[in-house]
Parts: C-alpha cells; sequence; structure tokens
C-alpha cells in the first residue's frame, strides 16, 4: 500500500480510465434519488453536470505535470464538487444540490478515485463500494410504487421545485 507516487502519469491514468464506472454510479443515485422525491432533471442538466464531473480528470491529467498528485488531486475535487454543486443549486434547489449532490460526488468521485492510491485494494474497495450503493438504494426504494411514481400527471419542471 503505497501513498507517495513518484511518477504520477499511471496512476492518474488508472484514476481516469475508471472514470465512466464511477459517473454511472453517480447518475443511477442521482437519477434514483431525484426520481423518488419528484425533482426533474432535464437530459442537458446530467449533460453539464457530467461535464463538470470530468472536469475533475481533465484538470488532474494536466495539473499533475505542474504540483504534486495530492495537491492536484484535491483542487481537482473543489473545482469538480464546486461545478455541480453551483449548477445544480440554480437547476433544483440548495437542498439537493449541497447535501444530497454533494455528498454522492464526494463519494463517487472523490472516495472512489482515491481508492487508487492504495494498490492491490482498488477492485475490493470499488466492489464494496458498489455493493453498498445497492444496498442504500434498494433499502431506500424498497416501499416505492414505481407504477405510480412513473404515472404520467402534473409534476413540477426542473428549476420549480421550491427552494430548501
Amino acid at each position: 500500500m503505497t501513498l507517495w507516487i513518484p511518477t504520477p502519469g499511471p496512476r492518474v491514468s488508472q484514476i481516469t480510465f475508471a472514470a465512466p464506472v464511477s459517473l454511472f454510479l453517480f447518475f443511477f443515485v442521482v437519477f434514483v434519488l431525484t426520481t423518488v422525491k419528484r425533482i426533474r432533471l432535464h437530459p442537458m442538466n446530467y449533460f453539464f453536470i457530467g461535464a463538470a464531473f470530468f472536469s475533475f480528470h481533465l484538470l488532474l491529467a494536466y495539473l499533475v505535470d505542474h504540483v504534486s498528485i495530492h495537491v492536484s488531486f484535491l483542487i481537482c475535487s473543489l473545482v469538480s464538487i464546486a461545478l455541480v454543486v453551483s449548477y445544480l443549486r440554480l437547476a433544483v434547489g440548495n437542498r439537493f444540490a449541497f447535501i444530497e449532490a454533494g455528498i454522492l460526488q464526494f463519494v463517487y468521485l472523490v472516495l472512489f478515485s482515491y481508492t487508487f492510491f492504495f494498490e492491490r485494494f482498488t477492485g475490493l474497495a470499488i466492489t464494496i463500494l458498489c455493493i453498498l450503493t445497492l444496498f442504500v438504494v434498494m433499502q431506500f426504494t424498497g416501499r416505492v410504487d414505481w407504477d405510480n411514481l412513473f404515472r404520467r400527471g402534473p409534476t413540477a419542471e426542473a428549476g420549480t421545485i421550491p427552494r430548501a
């Protein structure tokens, strides 16, 4: 288990290669939460959220050549989370942006990516995260009447949810 990285390129490459998995998990939980809470996000909202999520990986790939990998990781995490939270506060309101989305992005971007600093434990950590995600979503939605939830009817549009 190594935290000091003499050449960060391979580590950053691994983190970037796994980015679609972390984004999928993040989008999956965001979709479930917004569906159950009847918060409507348009596909364009998901596009901007995804672009802000991937800003972490793009910035990390270039910043790591100029600053230590740990400082780069911290800066990139803060930039990406700030982009997502500041956008979602405008799109759906403060509570969901700061609480749910901020925490979810911390887990599925920052903690997920940080597992790559622990050699030989990355796969196990990601597997455990996937299983915990499944468990939490199943517990959160176990009593949801999906037919009723997806029934067409008057629902709020993105941006019209009462602000918390």
